[in-house]
């Protein structure tokens, strides 16, 4: 029976990026593990495709053998269409060596993989405002594998022992000898009965199935830090997956999401808000109760504030997330004219502006002699 082609395994196309490989990898493991499909054969044997693909397509090398010969190319047995590259490419003797030996190849040397750092997770929360602002405690829920409570990761049913693999003894790896018109070679592969581990689990553990792993939610006490953003990370190492033969567990990212508030924006440290106020209270000037992220303060105008002045509130904006002072908060004014006034209040306007004269109100003029020096009217 033929093998499927290792990008339709994982549902990617031939351009797929490290990320996306490792992206679909995470998915479909996830998908297609023994834990969640306990007795289910073909999605054991799906796993078993996925990870033989990612295998491949995580490498960089091997990728590039499988995209020139397919399978052939990643067959250490096979000679990985060796007439259509000749000697003469562009990685030299690396090339042809990798036609023979599928990217893997070695001198004799039995390297067996060491250990590999667990897979990250992530993690999104959302915050208000405030609590951007002055930080705090967060509970978060975290689902990940960890060690099986029946066997304590071994992968043994209880009672029995792991035994070292008798075919590798251990090594995880099988030497073997291979003539090529280059001459003799001893070449490595991965042994087939203890699939690397280098050891072999008689009696499985019936909870885990022999993986040593078991998937748990956890609650993990977050402290959020005073001055986070919308698009803040906070990474919290090794609380992520387990690694594999000794490798430390992998971290957890945690994503922030900020509500926007009703009141202020931010950029930076610095927070904005519009405070409206009457065009009496602009003229003659006014003390105001001006809204801040500590509450209210008082700020006196000066009569004629004209609308769109903005002032500043020193240290009354968001902490700065290495702890070190505040920014600012800026106060923009808005004059607001009201729509509507009964006949008393038009009186009383008209009566205004024929005591100010408002045809040659300082401002007006200023922007009429503007107005002429622009168009010469």
């Amino acid at each position: 029976m033929s093998k499927r082609d290792y990008y339709d395994i994982l549902g990617i196309d031939r351009n797929a990026t490290e990320g996306d490989i490792k992206k679909a990898y995470r998915t479909l493991a996830k998908k297609y593990h023994p834990d969640l499909n306990p007795g289910d054969k073909e999605a054991e044997h799906k796993f078993k495709e996925v990870n033989e693909a990612y295998e491949v397509l995580s490498d960089s090398q091997k990728r590039a053998s499988y995209d020139q010969f397919g399978h052939a190319g990643t067959d250490p047995n096979g000679f990985g269409g060796f007439g259509a590259g000749g000697f003469g490419g562009a990685g030299g003797f690396e090339d042809i060596f990798d036609m023979f030996f599928g990217g893997s190849s070695s001198f004799g040397s039995s390297r067996r993989k060491g250990p590999q750092k667990g897979a990250d997770l992530r993690v999104d929360i959302e915050l208000n405002f405030e609590e951007a602002a002055f930080g705090k405690k967060e509970n978060i829920r975290v689902t990940r594998m960890e060690d099986c409570h029946s066997c304590g990761g071994t992968g043994a049913q209880q009672g029995t022992n792991v035994r070292t693999c008798d075919k590798c003894s251990g090594s995880g790896q099988i030497q073997y000898t291979q003539n090529t018109p280059l001459g003799r070679f001893v070449n490595v592969k991965t042994c087939d009965r203890c699939n690397g581990s280098g050891e072999i689990i008689d009696s499985p553990c019936t909870n885990c199935h022999g993986s040593g792993k078991e998937q748990k939610t956890r609650t993990i006490l977050v402290n959020i830090p005073a001055g986070v953003d919308n698009g803040s990370i906070l990474p919290l190492r090794g609380e992520g997956e387990p690694g594999e033969r000794g490798g430390r567990r992998g971290d957890l990212y945690v994503y922030i999401h900020v509500k926007a508030h009703p009141i202020f924006t931010r950029e930076g440290n610095n927070i904005y808000c519009d405070v409206p106020i009457t065009f009496v209270q602009a003229a003659l000037g006014y003390e105001l109760e001006v809204p801040t992220l500590d509450g209210k303060v008082k700020y006196s105008i000066p009569e004629g504030t004209q609308t769109g002045t903005v002032f500043r509130l020193r240290g009354k904006g968001v902490p700065n997330i290495n702890g070190r002072g505040r920014g600012d908060q800026f106060v923009k004014i808005k004059v607001e004219v009201p729509k509507k006034l009964n006949k008393e209040q038009k009186e009383l306007l008209q009566k205004f502006a024929a005591i100010s004269g408002e045809e040659v109100h300082e401002q007006t003029k200023s922007f009429f002699d503007k107005v002429k020096d622009v168009f010469g009217v």
